[in-house]
């Protein structure tokens, strides 16, 4: 098992090293170069040639990639030509509130999606099971930036439920202390991994419910209902461990959207703004976090994994 682990956690520093050029080649791959992105179409040749100067990108880019490597080493993700800020302050301050978000969201998909799977596997081709699987298409298919404003249609102007804003707090804790606020963001968050879990779980249950483990046990007069609970439900879990995952990554792409049409005040607007305004070093540190968690995401999933069934280490 510390073999794997080890042999894991070195794939994630490639893939790590290889995220870092890859983000490193895209800024510099801009029209006009970075200088001209930021300074805009009117700077004349002396004001690029002095912010060329100031941030190393006169030198070549085998050179300019280590220095910046270097950078985030000590730490430094750089400065917001906007918010007049350290990225890293930025994302100290936005980076616990969406963990927050995404964390609300993905207990409450794990708490729907899992058993809703079950179920449909149990009651298969049932009308039950057709009418949630058409529901959970819907749920996956729909864009969160429309479903969001008709949920602000709905419950915050037509009926008045719950507020059209998302928690203002300066701090985690002040997030918190606004839970009615919470609900249509993190129900909203949540839409695409609750079908998307519930898909997998269903798929998967029916796969177990056919093994010979799960026909055997009940000859012996396990009921459904036990076989399920006792027997199927571990093995089914593996896909779903998966997909916790590389559920990161599809969770930041849906906070972006999301923390935008609730002014939520997270990573997502954090790097929404930063696109809006071409805060090129808040997108790159960002983008750096997101990869980071996918890894880790990933590095965990596989742990998991490995854990419900002990053959994959070994292979």
């Amino acid at each position: 098992m510390i073999s794997y682990v080890i042999r894991r956690v070195f794939h994630g520093v490639v893939v790590l090293i290889v995220a870092t050029f890859v983000i490193f080649a895209l800024l510099h791959l801009l029209p006009g170069g970075e200088a001209r992105a930021i300074l805009g179409p009117r700077a004349n040749p002396e004001e690029i040639a002095k912010f060329n100067r100031a941030n190393n990108l006169d030198r070549a880019l085998p050179v300019q990639y280590f220095l910046w490597i270097g950078q985030l080493l000590r730490g430094n993700l750089g400065h917001s030509y906007n918010q007049n800020a350290s990225v890293l302050t930025l994302i100290e301050q936005r980076l616990p509130k969406t963990l927050i978000l995404t964390t609300l969201a993905l207990v409450l998909s794990v708490l729907v999606g899992i058993p809703l799977g079950m179920l449909q596997a149990a009651r298969r081709n049932s009308a039950f099971d057709q009418a949630m699987s058409v529901a959970s298409l819907a749920m996956y298919a729909a864009p969160i930036f429309l479903t969001g404003i008709v949920a602000i249609s709905l419950f915050s102007v037509h009926w008045r439920i719950f507020p059209a804003e998302a928690p203002q707090g300066t701090s985690a804790l002040g997030i918190l202390e606004d839970p009615k606020a919470l609900v249509l963001p993190v129900v909203l968050l949540s839409f695409g991994t609750i079908a998307l879990f519930s898909r997998y779980m269903r798929s998967s249950t029916i796969e177990n419910l056919v093994e010979d483990y799960a026909r055997t046990a009940r000859a012996k007069g396990a009921s459904s209902k036990r076989v399920v609970l006792r027997h199927v439900m571990r093995n089914a879990l593996g896909p779903i461990a998966t997909q916790l995952g590389l559920f990161l990554p599809l969770l930041f792409a849906g906070t972006v959207l999301t923390e935008t049409v609730f002014n939520y005040p997270g990573m997502g607007l954090l790097f929404w703004t930063a696109a809006v305004k071409r805060d090129y070093p808040t997108e790159m540190g960002v983008a750096l976090v997101v990869s980071l968690a996918t890894i880790v995401g990933s590095l965990i999933a596989d742990i998991a994994y490995s854990l419900l069934d002990p053959r994959i280490r070994y292979t």
